[in-house]
């Protein structure tokens, strides 16, 4: 059974990643304090990718038919939109690898937000944005959902662009109840795919059990 079920019912537009033995596994592998930071990266990099195709299959598609080399048709689908990721800088860029590797030719936006160390408020630093960004779905990339302060200053930001809240698509790895409820309630049409929910943020406002500085772990910058 999945953990916090009324949270989940409260927000229907919450995914949490489905859990098996692999995904625990990966899971016990990056949370542990012990791992390596080549294995940290190499299993981050395979739970990621499961999110972000578990995000990529919430996407609007069409009937497409093809014929087969055996000259017989076939009936798929395709996108009935345009995509583009933008990953929430430094932690975020972790996950543009992945949907990279799914859709090579998609454009990327970045978005730059540092926290004020005197007001602890989220402060928007960079921005970059396709030119057409309104008229594309978009996937918000950031592997922690904390406070949700971070990701709600970016949705800001992509609707400030022209970007329709039910356009866009966040996905994280690990998120927590109070994060998925400051950012659920300021946005209910945006879906939010995430990897697990954590217990709840201490007083230093980190998740736990969690994971650490997720940016300094994956990029080398912890030691």
């Amino acid at each position: 059974m999945a953990k916090h079920p009324e949270l989940l019912a409260k927000y229907p537009n919450v995914e949490v990643l489905p859990s098996n033995g692999q995904v625990r596994c990966l899971f016990a592998s990056i949370r542990n304090s012990e791992t390596s930071r080549r294995k940290f990266v190499f299993d981050s990099d395979r739970l990621i990718t499961m999110l972000v195709e578990a995000a990529l299959a919430k996407l609007p598609y069409k009937e497409r038919t093809v014929k087969t080399p055996m000259g017989l048709e076939y009936v798929g689908a395709e996108f009935c939109s345009k995509l583009v990721g933008v990953p929430i800088v430094r932690a975020g860029e972790s996950m543009e690898k992945a949907l990279s590797n799914i859709i090579q030719e998609v454009r990327i936006g970045k978005i730059l937000i540092q926290r004020d160390e005197e007001t602890a408020l989220p402060v928007l630093i960079y921005e970059k944005m396709p030119r057409d960004i309104a008229n594309r779905h978009v996937l918000l990339l950031d592997p922690m959902l904390a406070t949700g302060g971070s990701a709600m200053a970016a949705v800001k930001v992509l609707l400030d662009h022209g970007v329709k809240e039910d356009h866009i698509i966040f996905v994280n790895l690990i998120s927590c109840p109070e994060g998925i409820d400051a950012f659920c309630g300021a946005f209910p049409q945006i879906r939010v795919v995430t990897g697990e929910i954590d217990d709840c943020l201490d007083e230093r406002k980190y998740i736990c059990p969690g994971i650490g500085d997720f940016g300094d772990r994956y990029f080398g910058t912890d030691i």
